[in-house]
């Protein structure tokens, strides 16, 4: 394990540029993304707080005046990579994609203060960054929940993290594909094409990015018009973990939390009516077409890292996870295994995924230490085995997709030393 720790550790220092770090090392991500960097500063951490803090204050620096932290930044622009900056044109400061991801960087970055020493200089830079965070948390309430409702939606699949996921499949069947559309995939010149997202459904993912091109990126607007817009249970989890715990870095550094602790609870009584007690899932819908999404994808279970605080409720989404991969040898699969949108080895439609399994893992640490040790020493012993790669096989365990991926590298180092 100490062999591979240092593999892990010498992964994120290759792929790592000027303050911020590659997902991996080939060609195909060039480029600083948003989650990528949170899970990335979680690895540094263990070995580098200033590496850390660095990772985290270079994507701020992308941060638009808004509040909005793009899903990409491009520090580098002489890339082939699709859609590179000058196919989304928009940026402040540093050229970035004209959308968002999940805002996990808030809840790791309360752990990363956790577990370390932090000197009088680095609270300095934290107290900054905190209110750079608050600002974008502020953005999805102000921007994607303007009724404020209690959940926020996302407005391209891409912003999901989960880009091809097949919760995705009812809203994108509803997206006309734009007529004359002309782009080029780098991608299935990297990987495999049987690992990646089909054409049909890129095109409409270019279709959506085209309008929100077309319309300025304007987050007013955009919430009414745009051609994708779902409320997804996963993503709104790891919102409302953020939003709890940027509460106590706001009074650890003794910042107005302002009206953000009534939309926490509002947003904890919301994301339960997601709940459905009689078929025992939790569904995603899509705001646009009306729609309840009930597609059984590993991230419905991102809810117990919300901590809800219902126990009865909590104790029924782990009896449900349990039996998700059931007596399978490797967990999680990204989709359940018998439902008809599983494909093995095609990106978000089933393989397994070390940041979910990492995320679920966290979110039953003080519910069912038992299973989550089960899950935790599962995901350590895929890494032992195959490495550091983007994803694997649900069947076999094979590694698929980018080599030396740094998220899986880093999580490795952070379940293997994180003992809390």
């Amino acid at each position: 394990m100490s062999k591979l720790l240092k593999i892990a550790k010498k992964t994120l220092l290759k792929n790592r540029r000027s303050n911020y770090t590659l997902p991996t090392n080939n060609k195909l991500y060039p480029a600083q993304w948003n989650w990528d960097s949170a899970f990335i500063a979680l690895g540094y951490s263990h070995f580098n707080i200033n590496f850390a803090l660095d990772e985290i204050n270079t994507l701020l620096k992308g941060q638009w005046k808004d509040g909005m932290i793009p899903h990409i930044l491009f520090h580098n622009k002489s890339t082939k990579y699709f859609p590179n900056h000058t196919v989304w044109n928009c940026g402040n400061k540093i050229a970035s994609s004209g959308i968002t991801q999940p805002p996990i960087i808030v809840s790791i970055l309360k752990q990363i203060l956790d577990n370390n020493q932090i000197s009088i200089s680095q609270e300095k830079k934290i107290r900054t960054i905190v209110k750079k965070l608050k600002k974008y948390l502020k953005w999805f309430i102000k921007f994607r929940d303007p009724k404020k409702k209690g959940l926020v939606s996302i407005l391209h699949p891409w912003e999901s993290g989960y880009d091809n996921s097949s919760i995705w499949d009812k809203p994108m069947g509803k997206v006309k594909i734009e007529k004359n559309l002309k782009y080029k995939r780098g991608d299935i010149k990297v990987v495999n094409p049987e690992q990646r997202p089909l054409d049909k459904d890129y095109d409409r993912y270019v279709t959506i990015k085209n309008h929100l091109k077309a319309n300025k990126y304007n987050p007013i607007k955009l919430y009414k018009i745009s051609k994708f817009n779902v409320i997804d249970v996963g993503f709104n989890a790891i919102f409302l973990r953020a939003l709890k715990d940027l509460l106590i870095l706001l009074k650890k550094y003794n910042i107005n939390p302002s009206d953000l602790m009534k939309y926490v609870k509002k947003s904890e009584i919301q994301i339960t009516k997601l709940y459905d007690n009689k078929k025992n899932i939790f569904y995603s819908y899509d705001v646009k077409n009306k729609i309840k999404i009930t597609v059984p994808s590993i991230t419905n279970f991102f809810i117990l890292y919300a901590d809800i605080n219902n126990r009865l409720l909590n104790k029924k989404i782990i009896n449900s996870l349990k039996n998700y991969n059931k007596g399978k040898k490797f967990i999680f699969s990204s989709i359940k295994e018998d439902h008809k949108s599983f494909e093995e080895k095609r990106y978000w439609r089933g393989p397994i995924w070390i940041n979910c399994n990492w995320i679920v893992y966290q979110g039953l640490k003080n519910k069912d230490k038992l299973f989550s040790n089960y899950i935790k020493n599962k995901t350590i012993d895929l890494l032992n085995k195959k490495g550091f790669h983007e994803y694997y096989s649900c069947k076999n365990g094979k590694a698929m997709g980018a080599n030396n991926f740094s998220w899986s590298a880093a999580l490795y180092i952070d379940l293997v030393l994180n003992k809390n």
